[in-house]
């Protein structure tokens, strides 16, 4: 294409070359299925760590650590960097849910299937679930909630659309969120519709877009693998760069889905908050002992028992932890609060903020601008297993908090910046915008607020 930068020019180049080197993906996405599938399986096999147990003598511990503490912050953090390249060059669900695509049925995707919500619903019942059986303390549960995903991944792949991610396009439970961060990505892979069209003949064959997207048409990077298979396609397709705020700030009703702003607000922000949060609550604390007393008044003891299974609620006498009933209960009610009245908030928050900008229907981009503040959430709490686990070592890691605060500051920032250009479009006056930014401000400030609680104020 004309006129290019140096800089699109090089990433023109690097697109250009992933389309090339097509097998040297394969065999780095297998790779990544070997290592997954032994780091996810081998614990469940070795005994439980004991107290004494450390990360360089201890395999279990090791796996935890990788997973948990490395793996899953910096995946969520690529995305904000590159956009959905993990889905569609190195994540193990989307590779053998494709594998199996090639070998199954091939059946039509149903419109049953193609509900918008799935990912939603997922992301929301796999996050609660996986604090009832605590996914990042044990083995056993992490293989139940991933590797049960990844079956099902498989599964889906059996059964539907030959050659495709059916599983990763519509139920895969991070797709969602994955979609969200990946629009404050850098770079992505930009199409020339009119380019396209006019370039009927092209060079090279029609390329397999495994998460079944519309290429001549596909706009921002929320729905794109980045897999660069259609890099260079008709000549109007190619990497380049962009400024991170550009998607969000392009963002319209008309190209939203309600269940971007509805994982948003209440999974990304309200639901995972409680679910990083609830083990140092006081409130938890005080929930919990409400509902004992009440128990213990009518005489409902059973509740108070620790008998369930560990796959329904974390179960490890050995170690001493085991939950009751009443803690599976206290739980789900506490991150179903959390959900509700934090999510709730920033809804009612949203929604006064687009009736003083005279355009309810720009509730839905107001939202999208907390973006940036909802994947630096996410970034923190599952990092502050990285940091448990390290102090575990004996590390002080006191540069932690202020990197904390410094991160948490800078996405708070970012978020009213996105809202204030948004804002700055609809032409308002000084007293409708200034009262505006005031709605924002104080919907960012419960998230930070919630944040703080947790890191510095129940600490």
């Amino acid at each position: 294409m004309p006129d290019l930068s140096r800089r699109n020019r090089w990433l023109q180049r690097l697109g250009d070359g992933m389309r090339r080197h097509a097998p040297v993906i394969r065999a780095a996405q297998w790779a990544v299925v070997v290592f997954y599938a032994v780091l996810l399986v081998t614990p469940v096999l070795l005994p439980l760590p004991d107290s004494q147990a450390r990360i360089l003598d201890n395999l279990t511990l090791l796996a935890q650590f990788l997973f948990w503490g490395i793996w899953w912050p910096f995946v969520l953090l690529s995305m904000v960097f590159f956009g959905r390249l993990w889905c569609g060059v190195l994540c193990p669900e989307g590779s053998l849910s494709e594998w199996a695509s090639h070998y199954g049925k091939g059946l039509g995707v149903p419109r049953w299937l193609r509900w918008g919500g799935w990912p939603t619903l997922a992301f929301c019942l796999t996050t609660l679930y996986g604090q009832l059986i605590s996914v990042y303390d044990y083995a056993q549960a992490a293989l139940l909630i991933l590797g049960g995903s990844t079956v099902a991944a498989v599964v889906v792949g059996l059964l539907f659309a030959r050659g495709k991610r059916v599983w990763c396009r519509y139920l895969c439970p991070v797709s969602g969120v994955f979609a969200l961060l990946a629009r404050l990505a850098p770079v992505h892979f930009q199409v020339d519709e009119q380019r396209w069209l006019e370039n009927a003949a092209p060079r090279l064959p029609p390329p397999n877009c495994a998460p079944l997207l519309d290429i001549r048409r596909l706009q921002g990077a929320s729905d794109c693998h980045a897999c660069g298979r259609c890099s260079g396609q008709r000549g109007a397709v190619q990497l380049i760069a962009r400024s991170s705020n550009q998607e969000i700030l392009h963002a319209t009703a008309q190209t939203l889905s309600p269940w971007d702003t509805r994982l948003l607000l209440f999974g990304v922000i309200g639901l995972a908050m409680g679910a990083f949060q609830w083990t140092v609550s006081p409130w938890f604390v005080a929930l919990k002992q409400s509902l004992a007393e009440w128990l213990v008044e009518h005489n409902q003891l059973w509740a108070l028992q620790d008998n369930a299974p560990w796959w329904l609620l974390t179960h490890y006498p050995q170690l001493n932890d085991s939950f009751s009933w009443l803690d599976g209960f206290s739980i789900v009610a506490y991150l179903s609060l959390s959900s509700i009245v934090l999510g709730t908030a920033l809804m009612l928050l949203l929604r006064l903020t687009a009736r003083l900008a005279r355009d309810r229907t720009l509730y839905w981009p107001l939202a999208l601008t907390l973006t940036p503040l909802g994947g630096a959430g996410l970034f923190l709490g599952l990092s502050a297993t990285t940091v448990k686990l390290l102090r575990y070592e004996g590390l002080l890691l006191e540069w932690v908090q202020p990197a904390r605060a410094c991160l948490l500051l800078a996405a708070m920032g970012w978020s009213l910046l996105l809202g204030w250009k948004r804002l700055s479009r609809e032409g308002l006056s000084q007293v409708r915008r200034g009262s505006a930014i005031a709605c924002l401000l104080l919907a960012e400030g419960m998230v930070g607020f919630g944040w703080w609680l947790q890191f510095w104020g129940w600490a």
